[in-house]
């Protein structure tokens, strides 16, 4: 396992307009990775934040040929599929050290695709790691570490509540050597040229809720599998990975060899997905959030409300600047910590950790973005900068992999029963 140094040191991001003799308290990572985490900004910077406009304005497809070029980079530095072991082609970041890569990438709305580490791939590839069969990993785990195709994830339905993930209609009928599926999903990232999409489907339901449902690869060319459309998220349909299709299942039949892990594992084995997951999507949230600080502070410095009057002048914006800066290195903390507890004792361990970062990042980036789009006037709102992209598709971060309220009830519950058990007393602080 690799731990995250502490020390002071200068500013990393000398495009954010931080001195580099101003110190701030930060991880440090290890000496096998801060060369290659410096080479990462730069080729983010250099090469991939220049591909943002022709991305807002033509959609993720017109700049997709280029990304793939700038993989070659990406395998160059060893930070192609950071979070695959060696052995699948991946660099074998560790977990804390794999956040500190994530925040790096989330710079630029295309940054996690050009290191083929970006949602809902990352999950996919870990989840067939950890559970896929050896077949399953030759056919479809390969592939995807080397970055030859895309997956999807087909969890959530438009007819029943996400936040109930034990609740679902599609079913999964065993017929002999096969299952049978039926039903329909949406909000499926990347389902658009996905080669193959993991369905959560109900193969018995009159076991437990926990154990009712199984997951099970079906490739998109299986008959009675259909991409329906894009989903226009708060306007906007995307494109290839950067999409979110619906999708329909009728009668669509895959061999039993197809499921993954157990039957009835389904629910257990999301869960597992989404404690990881929730690091690369928080470290992910805190690279938009310092990139939206620093559009932020440089549109604050140069735009005058009157000759000689900035809006940096304005007590207001300063305060912006400040609940800003403190919310953001704050979360970073939270989050490490997460990681470092994942790392040492699993993700049943941290599930308070997780449940925290969960909802308290995405309230910060929430909130980093709104005073990033008020500082920028009318300018924020057009796509002149990322920040519209980011308030249009982030917004989700408050309700996907469970809304806020679910993990905040979650975790309070948790607390709340310890205490009840007197496990901590009322005297004695948590940790």
């Amino acid at each position: 396992m690799s731990r995250i140094e502490w020390r002071r040191r200068p500013g990393q991001w000398v495009s954010q307009g931080i001195s580099p003799h101003v110190e701030h308290v930060e991880p440090e990572p290890s000496e096998r990775l801060g060369p290659r985490i410096e080479e990462l900004r730069r080729l983010i910077a250099d090469e991939v934040v220049p591909l943002e406009g022709e991305m807002l304005r033509g959609g993720f497809l017109a700049v997709e040929p280029r990304l793939l070029a700038l993989r070659d980079r990406a395998r160059g530095l060893g930070l192609f599929a950071p979070h695959l072991p060696r052995a699948w082609g991946g660099a074998g970041l560790a977990l804390p050290e794999l956040a500190l890569v994530g925040e790096v990438l989330g710079w630029s709305p295309l940054g996690h695709y050009v290191c083929n580490c970006q949602a809902p791939d990352a999950g996919n590839m870990e989840l067939l790691l950890r559970h896929g069969s050896e077949d399953q990993q030759q056919r479809w785990l390969g592939p995807l570490g080397r970055g030859e195709l895309r997956s999807c994830f087909g969890m959530t339905e438009p007819d029943l509540p996400g936040s109930n993930p034990v609740w679902m209609a599609t079913t999964a009928r065993r017929d002999g050597g096969d299952y049978v599926l039926d039903g329909r999903k949406w909000f499926t990232s990347g389902a658009e040229g996905a080669a193959f999409c993991i369905v959560m489907a109900v193969t018995d339901p009159d076991a437990p809720p926990h154990a009712r449902a199984s997951m099970l690869l079906v490739p998109a060319d299986t008959p009675g599998f259909e991409l329906l459309r894009n989903l226009p998220v708060m306007g906007e349909t995307g494109g290839g990975w950067a999409s979110h299709g619906e999708v329909s299942l009728r009668g669509a039949r895959v061999p039993a060899s197809h499921r993954i892990g157990e039957e009835g594992a389904g629910f257990a084995l999301a869960q597992e997905r989404l404690g990881p997951g929730r690091i690369h999507h928080c470290m992910r949230w805190i690279g938009i959030c310092e990139r939206a600080f620093d559009l932020m502070c440089r549109r604050a410095v140069t735009r005058e409300l009157a000759p000689g009057e900035p809006l940096a002048s304005r007590q207001l914006v300063q305060a912006w600047v400040a609940e800003s800066r403190a919310e953001i290195d704050a979360s970073r903390l939270l989050v490490l910590r997460a990681a470092e507890r994942i790392e040492r004792e699993g993700a049943a361990a941290a599930r308070d950790d997780i449940s925290l970062i969960k909802f308290h990042v995405a309230g910060v980036m929430q909130r980093v973005l709104d005073r990033a789009l008020q500082t920028h006037g009318a300018a924020g709102l057009v796509d002149e900068t990322p920040l519209a992209f980011w308030w249009r598709h982030e917004r989700g971060a408050r309700i996907y992999d469970g809304p806020d309220e679910v993990h905040k009830t979650a975790v309070a519950r948790r607390i709340l029963a310890r205490y009840a058990r007197r496990e901590v007393s009322p005297e004695t602080p948590r940790r």
